[in-house]
């Protein structure tokens, strides 16, 4: 694999941390600025609206800006966010500061999820896309914990400083090991927009939406569960998030290969499997032992449906993946505020904090539901293999993002 993955990699790294480590810190946050968990769970949502607004916007305003040059302005719009998260006065101050780094979390993704597809050969697209996403899983197996834990003995401000400064290291890697990748000439705002208005890239936007919710309704209450329902202590919540993380890698490493073999069948097993385990964490949560265990494999099943629906939207759209692929992580982020949206209204409600596992499996089973009826729409082309995502061929993708001709040349 070409090192400028491991740049995007680090860079998904600091993405990650910043966006899930929110869940971990809710009720310290909470107490801090006298608020409910609940209502600081608005700050996960705030989140995801930075990223809902931010993908397209800053797609279509980077249209021609070459994708170095992009991912470096996206990053550093990142620290931007971050550091305001830090020295936020009050709650309101906060969500702002939660907004304007999400900003640029899709369009980064976006734009590096083509670039990573680009650097590789036909057939291990999908594999390179998971790559990058290993980034994210990391983040929640290291990065998020330590950062936890951080905020748990020096406050939360700590550690929105601390993803500061990895978005500044960030930022060293890419301009250091990312290539130049020029704009092909016969790229177009208009033709992005054509190729994400194609009715199976926004069946796959909606599939992400209520499919990955289900990650978020028990995800953005994970802490809370931990020690309202589990029995453990405060200091444990940081080893349950790296459980979590684990899953979430194990669950990204097996994707990849698995979209680029199998990308309908791989999405149809991720979402069904993420509905049972939803249902059976609402038993096993009561017993640790098995709670842990469901922590881990909830982590895997839920992060194995990320990879083939960013692979199934860049492939649809077919020679204009950008704006789909930024598009897709808005439908993620609709899915983390409205899945801790939909958790929270649970719990509120009084149903308890077992109460999101339900909701979350719900939310599973919908996206299920909309992926098969897109398959079935989709039926004469369901033998599509995920390597001729993007384009149809590694040069195709390449024609797409810089007009080379060559899968690995100078970017």
């Amino acid at each position: 694999m070409p090192l400028a993955l491991f740049a995007l990699a680090v860079s998904a790294f600091g993405i990650g941390t910043t966006e899930f480590v929110m869940m971990g810190l809710l009720p310290n946050v909470a107490d801090d600025l006298g608020t409910s968990v609940p209502t600081a769970g608005h700050l996960v949502s705030a989140y995801a609206i930075g990223v809902v607004i931010g993908a397209p916007l800053l797609t279509a305003l980077g249209s021609r800006v070459p994708r170095k040059k992009m991912l470096l302005l996206l990053m550093a719009l990142f620290v931007v966010g971050n550091l305001a998260s830090a020295l936020a006065p009050g709650f309101g101050w906060l969500v702002a500061g939660r907004v304007l780094a999400g900003l640029p979390h899709g369009a980064f993704f976006g734009v590096g999820a083509v670039v990573a597809a680009r650097l590789v050969a036909e057939g291990r697209q999908a594999r390179a896309v998971a790559t990058m996403f290993l980034g994210l899983t990391v983040a929640n197996i290291l990065g998020v914990p330590a950062a936890t834990l951080l905020g748990q003995h020096l406050g939360w401000r700590a550690t929105f400083l601390v993803v500061t400064v990895i978005g500044l290291l960030a930022m060293a890697a890419l301009a250091r090991l990312v290539p130049y990748v020029p704009v092909d000439e016969r790229q177009s705002l208009g033709r992005e927009v054509r190729a994400l208005g194609r009715p199976q890239v926004l069946l796959g936007l909606v599939t992400a939406v209520f499919g990955f919710a289900g990650v978020f309704a028990v995800y953005s209450y994970l802490a809370s569960m931990t020690t309202e329902v589990m029995g453990f202590g405060e200091s444990s919540v940081t080893l349950v998030l790296a459980l979590f993380g684990i899953g979430m890698t194990a669950g990204a490493l097996a994707a990849g290969p698995l979209t680029d073999r199998a990308l309908r069948p791989t999405l149809y097993g991720s979402l069904a499997a993420l509905a049972l385990v939803l249902v059976a964490f609402r038993f096993t949560i009561h017993v640790p032992w098995l709670a842990l265990v469901t922590v881990v494999v909830l982590g895997a099943v839920g992060f194995m449906t990320t990879t083939p629906l960013q692979m199934l939207v860049m492939n649809k759209a077919k020679d204009a993946p950008t704006l789909a692929s930024a598009s897709n992580h808005s439908a993620f982020n609709l899915a983390n505020a409205g899945g801790a949206w939909a958790g929270g209204a649970a719990v509120a409600a009084g149903w308890g904090w077992t109460s999101p596992t339900l909701v979350g499996a719900v939310l599973a089973v919908v996206g299920l539901a909309i992926a098969a009826v897109a398959g079935l729409l989709d039926r004469p082309r369901t033998h599509e293999g995920a390597s001729r995502v993007v384009a149809g061929s590694a040069p195709a993708v390449e024609r797409a993002v810089s007009g080379s001709s060559s899968p690995a040349s100078g970017s």
